[in-house]
Order: C-alpha cells, then structure tokens, then sequence
C-alpha cells in the first residue's frame, strides 16, 4: 500500500490542526499540505512544508516589502517576464519540502538533480518493507531501436507474462533472502546472529521501494519538471513529476502558467533551426541536407514545426 496506517493517521491529525501565522500562505498548496497522492503501486508525493508564493516571486523581484504588489495582473506579466528572460533569482525564493516514496532504481535517476537538500530511509537502521514496482504490462515494453535509452514497441503474450513473473518471483526471492540474514532465528527456531543490515541490504533488487524527505527551491524544481515532466523522459519517474506539477499549479498558480507556456510548451531553437524557420517562412524549401543539421537534429526539429 502507498499510505501506511500509521501514516494516514499522522497525515490526518496534521490537517486537523491550524495553526495562526503572519508568514505568506497559498490556498492551493493549503489543500495538498500533509496529502499523499499516489504514484505508481506503491508510491506516493506529499508536502510536507513549503514556504513563498506567486507574491514572493515578485517581492523579490521588485525587492520590495509587505505584498510588493500593483495588481494580480502587472504581477503576473512581471512573472511571465521574469521566465522568459531567464531570471531565475526570485523563483529560488520559494520552496517546497516533499516526502516521496520511490522504487530504488528511480531514485537514482531522481538525484542526479543536485540542487536539493536529502534525507534518505536508512535501511542500515531500518529494515525496508517488502514493496517492489511491478510494472502494468501495458508498460513493459522492447528496447527503442532509435533511442538507445528509451523504449519501443510493447511486449504482449506469452513474452509480457514471462517477464512480470521474472520480475515477482526475483524481487521476492532476494527479499526472502534478505530476510533470512537479517534474521536472529534459524529455521529450526534457533537463535543466530544476523547479518548486519548495512551489508543484507545489497542483495535487494532496485525495484524496492525506499523514501525521503527532498526540498528544493522553486527554480530547481522547474529545472526537474521540465525534464521529467518531459514525454521522452521514462515513465516511471515522470509519473512522478505529472504528480508534482499539479501541486505546483495550485501552490503558484502564475509561476507554473508561465512555466508551463515558456518550457513545458515552448522550445528552444539553435542558430541554424531559427535561420531554417526564417527561410520557410519566406517560402524556401529546406531539407536535412540543405539545413546544415545533423539527422538527429533535424528530426528534432521537424518534431517541433510539424507538432
């Protein structure tokens, strides 16, 4: 399950609870505070604490104090100005801390953004629960013939089946393993001493789930979104980040409209792409050979004009 028992009665005593501040407080992100939504089998986001909202972008802009604000409307055309331009200064001046649970193996991908402050279940200290990702078969799919890190046509049949149990019956022998040496008791009931669970954990698999606390800023965050929130980016941590974007779309709701406009739906174009869009706009044909563009370029490109 995502949510322990546990858990959701820890979630449900916190949203119970007000508390009064002077501090900014955003509705939208109010009604997420404490709130797990599930990802995947077992996953889950939730926010723990966050602090800033679309005023604090623009307080920070103007370097103003109180409110800082002329109307809802000049302040969000400073916003969608402040992203189109690329400063980024004032959106690190909101933050977001989240609880996260996630399979191993996408936590991995997931901290290759740097830009945020981590702490991590211990499984020296702890033990992990018996929790894996099993993939839906309608995710298990053929190695890409045309992106050596993406995926290409869905497995079926007899192939699919084969898999998924390949997947459970491994994920739950090292488990059953994992479990044995961690154990102060044999088989027969008598007492022996267990492995070290600092040295037991290695023989899990990286579709284990583990969780943590991630903060990080605004700005950084959008950096993730825009490329985990991406369709080329793998599934299993883009789920992930489609859970995010619509916290972030109710925290600050001007910040993520101009995010969403700027980089999620906009695209960023080399020399020789925008000299190529000038030349058709002008009613040149252009082609891969004429553009001056690689044919990995250029399908890139294509993708963006034709959509």
């Amino acid at each position: 399950m995502p949510v322990t028992p546990d858990q959701q009665a820890e979630i449900d005593e916190l949203r119970s609870q007000t508390k009064p501040t002077l501090r900014a407080v955003s509705p939208g992100m109010e009604k997420h505070l404490y709130v797990a939504h599930d990802v995947l089998d077992h996953g889950f986001v939730r926010v723990v604490d966050y602090m800033g909202d679309d005023e604090a972008i623009c307080q920070a802009a103007r370097v103003s104090y109180g409110k800082g604000t002329k109307s809802v409307q000049n302040d969000e055309g400073l916003i969608r100005y402040l992203m189109r331009h690329w400063h980024s200064t004032p959106f690190e001046m909101c933050e977001v801390k989240l609880h996260v649970k996630l399979p191993v193996f996408v936590a991995r991908q997931w901290i290759r953004h740097r830009t945020a402050n981590v702490n991590e279940y211990s499984a020296r200290y702890s033990i992990l629960d018996r929790e894996f990702y099993i993939p839906r078969a309608e995710d298990l799919a053929a190695q890409s013939v045309i992106n050596n890190q993406g995926r290409g046509e869905t497995l079926s049949g007899d192939q699919a089946e084969q898999v998924l149990r390949y997947l459970k019956d491994d994920a739950n022998r090292a488990y059953d393993h994992y479990e044995d040496m961690i154990s102060e008791v044999d088989a027969d009931g008598n007492a022996k001493q267990g492995l070290a669970r600092e040295l037991a954990r290695m023989n899990l698999p990286a579709n284990i789930y583990t969780q943590w606390y991630w903060k990080v800023d605004l700005h950084n965050l959008f950096h993730f979104l825009r490329l985990r929130a991406d369709s080329h980016a793998q599934y299993e941590i883009r789920v992930y980040a489609d859970a995010i974007c619509e916290v972030v779309k109710d925290w600050v709701p001007a910040a993520y409209g101009a995010f969403e406009d700027y980089r999620l739906g906009g695209a960023n174009l080399s020399g020789k792409a925008v000299e190529c869009v000038r030349k058709m706009v002008a009613g040149e044909k252009v082609t891969q050979e004429t553009s001056g563009m690689s044919k990995g370029e250029w399908r890139e490109f294509m993708g963006v004009v034709e959509g």
